[in-house]
């Protein structure tokens, strides 16, 4: 897996997070940490995610073969 797609998961990943405590705790922790939703910087990480969420849509339509021969490389 190439390091752009592990970028993409992993912020994928720090989004679904984000998404568990808002629904568990009703806590946005990406606003909180960057000054509310509005703020600039919270709208760059929400972005962030979004662009790693469209980059994964690759990884998810790939076939599975090809998957596991580009890991194991």
């Amino acid at each position: 897996m190439g390091a752009v797609r592990r970028i993409a998961l992993a912020l994928v990943i720090i989004g679904a997070l984000n998404w568990g405590l808002i629904a568990f705790f009703q806590f946005d922790l990406v606003a909180s940490i960057f000054g509310g939703q509005n703020a600039f910087l919270s709208r760059v990480v929400y972005a962030l995610v979004a662009i790693g969420g469209l980059i994964c849509l690759g990884i998810l339509f790939k076939p599975d073969e090809e998957i596991e021969r580009v890991d194991h490389t």
